[in-house]
């Protein structure tokens, strides 16, 4: 029998610890930008930081890991001082990877203060990272500066008794409003497909409200109860539940959703579609009541122009217009806002109403018809002033003014594009001008 001496046990010991600890941290240096994850950290630096946190969970072992290792220490690189990159060996503290649900590798999860944590199912490339974190910085930021706390315990249970009385934004879906709804609608829609006795739905449904709440004119959330309405469960293939669809530029493919089921998940999801599916900005000619009630009656903001007239601006002049109102659209276009215009005097009582007539021509008016209020651009009509104009009405405005009533549309023709023409007047005799006695007058003389 073969027998080791104490010194030898001791160095074997020491290989093996050296080999694990070699194993465990193979793809990250000491020196890596990434910080580098355990469970005697994991509270201090990702549970309770103040700032975003994005973990990779990896085991040494997985190739797809290796590939992912530079492109996550150049995203550290660049994300450094705003967002904290981190790595979990999830195949050397497992226990801890089972906590958060991973099942594959690598898996990434973005953790922000007093929230659960949102997987990341972008490209794999610094920029998206990068671009994606930045993203959550922006919310983070935001949500501080609209004064909501995060991560602080005050308040939360009358937060939670609220949101439970609070009614939910998700629309209730089916065979006979879902195509009028959701499928010729230009408006992204996220649709959950349930059935009432399944628990994995039942265990959803607060998050969704909450999600659906919180994404209230910015992102349609819809649901569909399949035991109450199959037709659209076959017509959708849905084979399990919850499902979620998304709705997006391409309404006859809709994705699915496979992100985490908590609110947060679903919201940072559903605002990242919305800058993906989001279609050009329009500008509308104001020709009928419809087209006031379907730009303007559920858009938060309605921004209309009152243009010159044709013969003072001819076609070039108002296409300039045009292309100046679609630039800053498109800057906005993310905003729950309409933009709308008419040519100047073709809607008379609606320029009264807004005092547009004090201003000349072009003028901008921003119109709550919710709120019953307007407010005038009173600054020049150019790019940097509308701009700043459309900044202030989203803050709340300046100088709002009320709106007795909705205004009354003139239902009038489109403009065709082209230039105006002055109505040549007809040549008329002298007689015909002044009539069959003055000719007898002028016979005499």
């Amino acid at each position: 029998m073969q027998t080791f001496s104490t010194s030898t046990l001791l160095l074997n010991i020491v290989l093996l610890l050296y080999l694990y600890g070699t194993s465990s941290n193979a793809l990250y240096g000491s020196s890596s930008p990434v910080l580098q994850l355990t469970p005697n950290n994991f509270k201090s630096k990702v549970l309770n930081s103040n700032g975003v946190v994005l973990v990779e969970f990896f085991a040494p072992w997985c190739g797809h890991c290796k590939a992912l290792t530079p492109i996550w220490e150049k995203a550290a690189t660049v994300l450094k001082g705003v967002a904290t990159v981190a790595a979990l060996d999830a195949d050397a503290h497992k226990s801890l990877a089972q906590e958060y649900g991973i099942q594959g590798f690598p898996t990434i999860k973005v953790f922000l203060p007093g929230k659960p944590p949102v997987d990341y199912q972008g490209a794999r490339d610094a920029k998206a990272i990068a671009n994606f974190a930045s993203k959550q910085v922006k919310i983070l930021l935001k949500e501080r500066l609209d004064g909501k706390e995060t991560g602080k315990s005050s308040g939360k249970s009358s937060e939670k008794s609220s949101e439970k009385s609070a009614p939910s934004a998700s629309v209730e879906l089916n065979s006979l409003n879902f195509d009028e709804l959701v499928l010729k609608s230009k408006e992204l829609w996220v649709v959950e497909f349930f059935a009432p006795w399944c628990g994995h739905c039942k265990k959803l449904a607060p998050e969704w409200k909450k999600a659906s709440n919180n994404l209230k004119g910015k992102v349609k959330l819809g649901h569909v109860d399949c035991e109450a309405d199959k037709s659209l469960m076959s017509r959708f293939n849905v084979e399990g539940f919850p499902t979620i669809l998304v709705f997006g530029a391409d309404k006859e493919r809709p994705s699915i959703y496979e992100g985490a089921r908590s609110a947060s998940a679903i919201e940072s999801f559903a605002l990242e579609q919305l800058e993906i599916n989001i279609l050009p900005p329009e500008v509308t000619e104001l020709t009928s009541q419809d087209i006031m009630e379907e730009k303007c009656g559920s858009a938060a903001i309605c921004f209309v122009s009152f243009l010159p007239d044709i013969l003072d601006s001819k076609a070039e002049g108002r296409n300039k217009y045009l292309e100046l109102l679609l630039s800053v659209a498109e800057k906005f276009k993310t905003k729950p806002y309409s933009y709308v215009w008419a040519a100047a005097g073709k809607q008379p009582e609606f320029e009264k109403q807004v005092g547009v007539g004090g201003y000349g021509y072009p003028a901008l008016v921003a119109l709550n018809l919710k709120k019953k209020a307007y407010a005038p651009l009173r600054s020049a009509f150019e790019r940097d002033q509308i701009i700043e104009f459309i900044r202030e009405a989203g803050l709340g405005g300046k100088g709002n003014l009320a709106l007795a009533t909705t205004p009354e549309i003139v239902k009038t023709d489109p403009w065709d594009g082209k230039d105006g023409q002055i109505l040549e007047e007809d040549e008329f005799s002298l007689e015909e001008l002044m009539g069959e006695d003055s000719k007898e007058s002028k016979d005499e003389l």
